[in-house]
């Protein structure tokens, strides 16, 4: 029989990657913050299908956006359903929000996390799969609910350590009057220079004109530069709208920069849109991001409801992190049978251990030599030695890796022992 030999198609495939040991540890470490800091701010919890029904990322993110156009995993079910791994995570939310009824429950307050897909050139801080925080409120047309959720953002980058490594860059796109007067006015500005306009600008010129504003073309960014800006066509109503949020972030004490430029290009987004960046991660600077998008759910054919979130890259923040915030694993304590005959013995006082919160290692074979090597190998803070002639006087021998000392200590005083190893 031939002998499976390595290749391709035994590695991970090109975007993706195994998370284990440290980088394991570090996610969990984000997760757990999260996880905390989204309670904490009164967040439920939520979790949507990897997969949803093509249209709902097509209805939400738009035919001529680079995610649906260029960048979706797609394909046929065997129904012949056409379904789409998630490229991120509010068009699930807010499609669950419709179909599980909640506009009887508003505000509705989530968080979630999870896998994100989408086909993109692999390069730092950015994969094929990869893994997004999400923080969404529903219901909520004040602006307090912007302020709510860039006050969840700043704790966790401070929680994490990072604040100093990032700056919030903040804009306002808008009401519906001032985006459309906006718009206008930038369909003709772009009209007059089409001919310098690279191709994806082009088509964008009559759907998506903001649009432009993100294009990273060297061409069509000279002709950003001197494009009309934003604020020159607010109306009183967004003017208010923006000066309350940005009071509730000075009040907070959280720092921004008013970044024109930063803009959503789809119709539904309005009024506050954000970005944390940082400088520490080459060209992929965006480590959280998010906005308002209060006509999501029209144009997914669901009652008109208000909302605002964002979305963080794990792996960005793994990047960033300090390894030394990112807590150990626990030192386990190792069980060793001096003897075969110890074996149960062994394996009664191991699961005893476990019962009470400690780590227990235990080696399946070898001498004791072998499993104390073994132990020290796993980093144990102790071993527990356990032999026949102890046992039958009712002890056990501790070592203690960290100073080399060894202790006889009674069984029924070893849990009162072992709290020295907490």
């Amino acid at each position: 029989m031939a002998k499976l030999q390595p290749g391709p198609k035994l590695q991970p495939v090109r975007g993706t990657h195994d998370i284990m040991g440290d980088k394991a540890r570090t996610f969990r470490f984000i997760h757990q913050t999260f996880q905390d800091i989204a309670t904490r701010f009164g967040h439920q919890e939520i979790s949507t299908p990897i997969f949803e029904f093509t249209e709902v990322f097509k209805r939400t993110l738009g035919e001529t956006s680079d995610v649906v156009s260029k960048e979706m995993y797609t394909f046929d079910d065997r129904g012949g359903e056409s379904l789409t791994l998630r490229p991120e995570y509010t068009a699930g939310i807010a499609r669950a929000f419709i179909s599980n009824g909640l506009q009887q429950s508003m505000p509705c307050k989530f968080f979630g996390l999870g896998p994100m897909f989408r086909y993109e050139r692999p390069q730092k801080g950015r994969m094929r799969q990869f893994h997004q925080l999400d923080v969404e409120i529903l219901g909520v047309a004040e602006p307090q609910a912007d302020i709510e959720v860039l006050a969840i953002a700043a704790t966790l980058l401070s929680e994490l350590k990072l604040m100093d490594d990032v700056t919030l860059e903040i804009n306002s796109l808008g009401d519906s009057e001032s985006r459309t007067a906006y718009r206008d006015a930038l369909v003709t500005y772009f009209t007059a220079h089409k001919n310098c306009l690279s191709e994806d600008s082009l088509a964008r010129l009559t759907k998506n004109p903001m649009r432009i504003l993100d294009s990273k073309d060297d061409g069509d960014r000279a002709l950003v530069e001197n494009a009309p800006r934003i604020s020159d066509y607010y109306n009183e109503a967004t003017r208010a709208f923006f000066d309350d949020v940005l009071l509730g972030l000075d009040a907070l004490e959280i720092k921004y920069v008013i970044n024109e430029r930063l803009v959503r290009g789809l119709d539904y987004y309005s009024h506050t849109a954000f970005e944390f960046i940082t400088s520490k991660l080459g060209a992929q600077g965006a480590v959280l991001a998010g906005g308002r998008y209060d006509g999501l759910m029209e144009k997914m054919g669901g009652p008109a409801t208000p909302g605002i979130g964002w979305a963080a890259g794990i792996e960005r923040l793994a990047e960033l992190i300090s390894p030394e915030l990112v807590p150990q694993q626990s030192r386990p304590i190792a069980i060793v049978p001096v003897s075969a005959d110890c074996q149960t013995h062994a394996l009664t006082l191991a699961q005893k251990i476990r019962s009470t919160g400690y780590a227990a290692h235990m080696s399946y074979r070898g001498n004791m030599g072998k499993r104390m090597k073994r132990a020290n190998k796993a980093n144990a803070v102790a071993a527990i030695l356990i032999g026949e002639d102890e046992l039958a006087r009712g002890v056990v021998t501790v070592k203690n890796f960290d100073d080399g000392s060894q202790t006889e200590v009674a069984l029924d005083k070893l849990m009162d022992h072992l709290n020295h190893y907490r």
